[in-house]
């Protein structure tokens, strides 16, 4: 795993996976978004070379072993949440620990990370840009600067934007102005009016965006 940085506590904010995104969603064979926008297009590798990489790639995807299809469900998860192996394995023995059904405790906790609820209030394009507007410490929750993108947020908690001149100018400004035309799921609210996000509840296992059995990673951790 190509990885920047060394992991210290619950998450050093350089540890990161830096493959190319769509080399991996080819191997994958699933459109994960990696590049926000980018994966909605035809520039989106995996819609204009649907095989994986390589020079035998255009073969196409071969049969799966049973080994194989659960690995493959975790490469997903990892993926799709940015998170790196020692990470996801963290969180599945937090998930074990808990007195509720492990594959819907697992999306859970993964969920509540900073990173993905605000990419998925609509503050960011994809979970990496997320990722690095939270490393700005572009947010306050509860009206308390946080910089780590793996923080859990839980119910009743505030999202706010730290700086009124970020509203107004730069990326995150024109995010913003979309905003209202974004899909998000229940357990999120966004306050137009005063600009502020709100968790409303824990996830639930449909909140999962993507077709990935949770469960199947629970059997690949359990072996």
């Amino acid at each position: 795993m190509a990885v920047v940085g060394q992991e210290k506590g619950e998450e050093c904010n350089m540890a990161r996976n830096i493959k190319p995104s769509c080399k991996q969603c080819r191997r994958l064979g699933i459109k994960l978004c990696a590049k926000g926008q980018r994966g909605d297009g035809q520039k989106c590798a995996l819609t204009r070379r649907n095989y994986p990489p390589g020079v035998h790639g255009p073969k196409g995807y071969g049969r799966m072993t049973d080994f194989g299809l659960h690995l493959q469900e975790k490469q997903k998860m990892k993926l799709l949440y940015g998170v790196l192996e020692r990470q996801l394995r963290k969180v599945f023995s937090e998930a074990v620990k808990a007195k509720s059904n492990t594959s819907f405790k697992l999306i859970e906790l993964l969920e509540r990370r900073l990173d993905n609820v605000i990419y998925r209030l609509g503050l960011a394009n994809s979970r990496a840009q997320a990722r690095q507007f939270v490393n700005h410490g572009l947010f306050l929750i509860n009206s308390k600067k946080i910089t780590i993108p793996s923080y859990r947020v839980k119910v009743n908690d505030l999202i706010s934007i730290r700086k009124e001149k970020t509203k107004n100018k730069g990326i995150l400004a024109d995010n913003l102005k979309n905003i209202s035309q974004q899909e998000r799921p229940g357990w999120l609210n966004w306050q137009t009016e005063n600009q502020t996000g709100q968790i409303v509840s824990l996830p639930e296992s449909k909140d999962l965006e993507i077709g990935i059995d949770p469960r199947l990673i629970v059997e690949f951790y359990s072996k």
